[in-house]
């Protein structure tokens, strides 16, 4: 009985040693971060040469403590703390040499523009971390990977009750009405609807206003865009349209008051009819808001309730 009483006590104290030693190794790491991929990430120690491939993840990175080795070049999404740090190319071109050149030890990537670097980079040794910046969600979500990736995780939950109440500052400023609006998206090639995995889509879902293509049937390519139909607009008729464009809004109001004026079927519509048609400014509602997003709920809210919101 003596023996066996030693045994089963040698027997608890191995596996006792076998738990604290799993503890004491998961300890080492500096970090997991689990990014839009589905991956954990798991980083042995604090980066100290990062490389960014979206200039919309700037801004962030440096709120958290982060700084940058490399970015990719911008025309209107550039801090002043990251104009002088070496350029990767074009946001959709790029170039993994010059990334390779930065020598970094973790490379912040975009999801639905360069996915296509994970392998090359991981198979030159360096870590990446795919990140998504559309919804709300995907930007809170974001800055607390990034917090995690610079040690400073108090700094990302400040960040992200500081927006939370800007938020609600401004929804406490405008009634609490709904509205039915549709989101049209202009291009050279035509007209697209925007869905609430949107921007401008969240942004009105934030606002408790309904879009009217809820529900619709993506793109292939687009899940976040319906195919455009007047038909469909005409028969959902919305009370206000919000239209988003890349380039100046003087060139997308004037390409759309002529579609508008070529066809009679838009003056049917209740926002046509009644002047509630908005522009909405790209480097909030195309380009990612990021930490901006509380400026992108004001500039839309403020569309309809122009009084409420002027300071």
């Amino acid at each position: 009985m003596l023996l066996l009483l030693l045994v089963s006590f040698a027997g608890c104290g191995s596996q006792q040693n076998t738990s604290q030693g799993s503890g004491t190794a998961s300890q080492e790491h500096f970090a997991v971060i689990h990014d839009a991929m589905g991956r954990d990430v798991v980083l042995a120690k604090k980066p100290e040469r990062i490389v960014v491939t979206s200039a919309s993840f700037l801004e962030p990175l440096h709120e958290v403590g982060g700084d940058v080795v490399g970015r990719p070049d911008s025309k209107t999404k550039m801090p002043d703390y990251a104009k002088d740090k070496m350029s990767v190319g074009k946001v959709y071109q790029i170039d993994v040499e010059k990334v390779l050149a930065c020598e970094p030890d973790l490379v912040i990537v975009n999801k639905g523009m360069n996915e296509k670097l994970v392998n090359t980079l991981e198979e030159n040794g360096i870590k990446t971390v795919v990140l998504d910046m559309k919804s709300y969600d995907d930007v809170k979500d974001e800055i607390r990977a990034m917090a995690k990736i610079t040690g400073e995780e108090q700094k990302g939950e400040d960040l992200i009750a500081s927006m939370n109440q800007k938020i609600a500052d401004i929804k406490a400023k405008i009634p609490a009405d709904k509205h039915r609006v549709s989101i049209i998206h202009s291009t050279n090639q035509g007209l697209t609807i925007q869905l609430d995995g949107s921007i401008a889509g969240c942004t009105a879902k934030m606002l408790g206003w309904d879009n009217v293509a809820s529900g619709m049937t993506p793109l292939e390519k687009n899940p976040d865009a319906a195919p455009y139909s007047m038909e469909t607009l005409v028969e959902q008729n919305p009370e206000v349209i919000f239209v988003t464009s890349m380039g100046k809004i003087e060139e997308a109001k004037a390409g759309m008051d002529k579609t508008m004026q070529e066809n009679p079927a838009w003056q049917t519509v209740e926002a046509v009819k009644n002047g509630r048609v908005y522009y909405l400014p790209q480097d909030l509602f195309l380009l990612s808001p990021g930490i901006h997003y509380p400026e992108a709920v004001e500039t839309m809210a403020k569309c309809l309730y122009p009084e409420a919101l002027t300071k």
